[in-house]
């Protein structure tokens, strides 16, 4: 009986133990080494901007900004990702002057305090505002434009021999193909990266969820995570609190958290590496949930 219920399981959750078997590597951020492959990481979202779509304005002082990343580190966060100029539809570029005035002191504060040991993102696709940040002590490059935007970035986190992800972008969302197309654009991405000589153990990439797709190509994306795999490299994750949670939901941005508890789960089964949330205490419970079902 307990055979035949099996095999009536449909195909794709006979596929989620295959999921669970990524390829083991270690992601080196400065002093400190993560295990990718054997549980997912946990990367904290720190905005210093205030017109992020979702939190915007809430830690654009000092004392807001360090107290909130001593909080995810505590919450479980593997990795606090700096950001200092928002990526909400319709943004407005900012100087990199304001930008640096924005991140820098805040990754000094915490780069000063010897009881913070969480390491630190850069969310830029500046190269003079990764160099800063870098020279400051900082041990990721997140790049929302995949290089496109600043090539030069390349150059800069080959220099400093650190991890830099390469997120798919573009300015429209006419696609002839839309999975092949975004695997084919990261691969430009790559081969930039790879050209300036970031190392292939230090790239990761991102799909790009909410960056140049509309609703219904956001889901496809999401439908299809496991194909990027094929890729080699290992997979960063942001869905938090997203339009595409927001208009399946019709929810606005601060009632997001379980949709975007059901992206986490789909996105650990699916292989990802390292997922880049907002809500780090009730994510980090969701992905430990969702692994302990998967490798049970």
């Amino acid at each position: 009986m307990g055979t035949a219920h099996h095999n009536l399981l449909p195909a794709s959750l006979l596929r989620v133990d295959q999921a669970a078997r990524r390829p083991l590597r270690t992601l080196r951020l400065g002093k400190r080494h993560l295990a990718l492959g054997r549980r997912t990481i946990i990367m904290g979202i720190l905005n210093l901007t205030p017109d992020s779509f979702t939190d915007g304005g809430q830690f654009n002082t000092l004392e807001k900004a360090v107290a909130r990343a001593r909080q995810m580190a505590a919450q479980g966060a593997d990795i606090i990702d700096i950001g200092g100029e928002s990526t909400r539809p319709g943004f407005k570029p900012v100087p990199e002057e304001e930008e640096l005035e924005r991140v820098m002191p805040v990754i000094t504060a915490l780069k000063d305090d010897p009881q913070f040991n969480t390491p630190l993102s850069i969310d830029t696709y500046k190269a003079g505002v990764a160099r800063r940040a870098l020279e400051a002590g900082v041990e990721m490059v997140n790049d929302v434009w995949g290089l496109k935007k600043e090539p030069r970035l390349a150059e800069v986190a080959a220099a400093y021999k650190v991890p830099l992800c390469l997120m798919h972008n573009r300015n429209d969302t006419n696609y002839r193909d839309l999975i092949s197309e975004v695997i084919e654009e990261l691969e430009e991405s790559i081969a930039l990266a790879l050209t300036a000589g970031v190392t292939p153990n230090n790239i990761i990439i991102d799909p790009g969820i909410g960056f140049g797709k509309d609703l219904a190509q956001n889901l496809a994306v999401m439908r299809r995570l496991p194909l990027f795999l094929k890729l080699g490299y290992p997979i960063l994750l942001g869905t938090s609190r997203k339009s595409m949670i927001g208009k399946t939901l019709d929810l606005p941005e601060n009632k997001r958290v379980e949709g975007t508890a059901a992206t986490v789960t789909w996105g650990v089964i699916s292989g990802v590496d390292i997922i880049r949330v907002h809500d780090v205490l009730e994510m980090s419970r969701v992905i430990t949930m969702t692994e302990a079902m998967m490798q049970g």
